[in-house]
């Protein structure tokens, strides 16, 4: 194995530069789907949502999106953008716009599996983020990807090296994919037995909201008891953040953000203290916190913000509508089958999570 530099086994090529008055209906037998940096997803994948369309005449042959190409976006106002890229498997009848670019093997020295996963690398990624710190600041020169290193094995090597990483690449979508079921079978449950808490398409018997549950503003922590691996968690705006000693603490219950995560709900058995104003908690009433941490998410606190600068949940807007009244044994039930629910979700992520520990040994054995 040694280091080599990309540029003896790529070429770059620059995508499509257009002006409003090129663009074109889809309908329009001239036009030609452009892929932007909006397209490539989070997790490496494309997306073939808002699709621009440009005359065909704007477009070169060799801007056309081509199996073995990786399809990078080369220049955002966001540094996190920059340098997202995605593989890109089969011939596909779209080009791409001026602000992301594409890598396309030319040798017959790299296989283009590996080299996809070296566009996936955290040392790729590292590096990447590393220029965004510097002049160049949010842009991508053919130079910073030509004068990559990448380790360069046989092509049986990385084949083998290729298959590897596709296979607990693989895995992983499927842990995902099983998460994501498992949290729709609960939403499905919840649906089928109380039916949509918004439209009330059950008839169920409705009462006002703050019979069911009062939201309270959360609340400072003195500094004095802002202590490292204390006994109670601290909830803040994007779930706990810590365990610390304090004096005032609420029993188990549902928190939701008030601004910044509006309408995320989480929910807690123990005592926990909710930290500051960017937290309602609630006053349960007695009720079932499983149920109604999945009542008011599928209830949608989000709908009821005010302000344009930082939007922020009004409980005013919602404490006197009316919101469904479930009987406590109807909620245990619920509560019962999610707890069964949680059980699989949890093997679930404890799989992902070694898989993922996996994948980063491996990234890191073959890409450094």
């Amino acid at each position: 194995m040694e280091k080599v530099k990309l540029s003896n086994f790529i070429k770059q090529i620059r995508g499509v530069s257009y002006k409003p008055e090129d663009i074109r209906n889809e309908s329009d037998k001239n036009a030609i789907p452009i892929l932007r940096a909006n397209n490539i997803t989070a997790d490496g994948h494309i997306d073939l949502n808002d699709i621009a369309y440009v005359d065909s005449k704007k477009v070169q042959n060799e801007q056309l999106l081509r199996s073995g190409d990786i399809f990078i976006c080369a220049s955002s106002g966001s540094k996190n953008l920059v340098g997202k890229a995605v593989y890109i498997p089969t011939d596909m009848p779209y080009a791409f716009g001026a602000f992301c670019k594409v890598v396309r093997p030319i040798s017959e020295n790299i296989d283009k599996h590996y080299l996809a996963q070296f566009f996936q690398s955290p040392s790729y990624r590292k590096k990447i983020s590393d220029l965004a710190q510097g002049a160049n600041i949010n842009n991508i020169k053919n130079e910073h990807i030509d004068e990559l290193d990448i380790a360069i094995y046989s092509l049986e090597e990385q084949k083998a090296i290729a298959g590897k990483l596709d296979k607990v690449n693989g895995l992983i979508e499927k842990r995902k994919t099983q998460l994501e079921k498992l949290d729709l079978l609960i939403k499905s449950r919840f649906i089928e037995m109380f039916g949509d808490p918004i439209k009330n398409s059950n008839d169920r018997s409705t009462t006002e909201f703050i019979n069911v549950v009062k939201m309270q503003r959360g609340f400072d922590l003195p500094v004095q008891d802002r202590v490292q691996n204390g006994k109670i968690p601290v909830f803040g705006s994007n779930g706990a953040l810590d365990r610390h000693n304090v004096a005032k603490v609420f029993g188990g219950g549902v928190i939701t953000g008030r601004s910044g995560t509006i309408g995320r709900v989480y929910y807690t058995e123990g005592d926990y203290w909710p930290l500051n104003t960017s937290l309602f908690s609630v006053d349960t009433h007695g009720n079932n916190i499983i149920y109604l941490a999945h009542l008011l998410q599928l209830f949608d606190l989000s709908r009821f913000t005010e302000g344009t600068g930082v939007p922020t949940l009004n409980r005013n807007k919602f404490h006197n509508q009316q919101i469904i009244d479930v009987p406590l044994d109807e909620q245990e039930d619920f509560a019962t089958f999610v707890e069964q629910v949680e059980k699989s979700k949890f093997e679930s992520q404890k799989s992902l999570e070694k898989l993922e520990i996996l994948k980063k040994s491996l990234m890191q054995k073959y890409f450094g």
